[in-house]
């Protein structure tokens, strides 16, 4: 199995404002990588993954992650997550300045 990078970019954050990093609609595995270089200590941001159950059902947040201060490994990668019908990705910084984060979507 090929990896390979399905959209990628640069995120800056608007404090409190929840950014949709992606949003494919087909079937496949993917993985959420955020570079979490520029977090500075006191500021916070949340990760998340959505999908529906089913396709053209209700969106739902499958996976959080919240990252607060500066990270002493930066690099952070979500868990694989397998969807028959898509999902969403999405990035908020909720304290601090707003930094600008690199991300990729990876599929597996």
């Amino acid at each position: 199995m090929a990896v390979a990078v399905e959209s990628s970019g640069t995120q800056t954050a608007t404090i409190g404002t929840e950014h949709s990093l992606a949003a494919p609609t087909t079937a496949g595995v993917r993985q959420l990588v955020v570079d979490l270089v520029n977090l500075v200590n006191g500021e916070t941001v949340e990760l998340r993954v959505k999908r529906p159950a089913l396709s053209g059902g209700t969106i739902g947040t499958w996976v959080t992650a919240v990252y607060t201060h500066a990270q002493p490994e930066p690099l952070v990668l979500s868990v694989p997550i397998p969807s028959a019908v898509g999902a969403t990705f999405t990035l908020k910084q909720t304290t601090g300045t707003g930094r600008a984060f690199p991300f990729a979507i990876e599929t597996l």
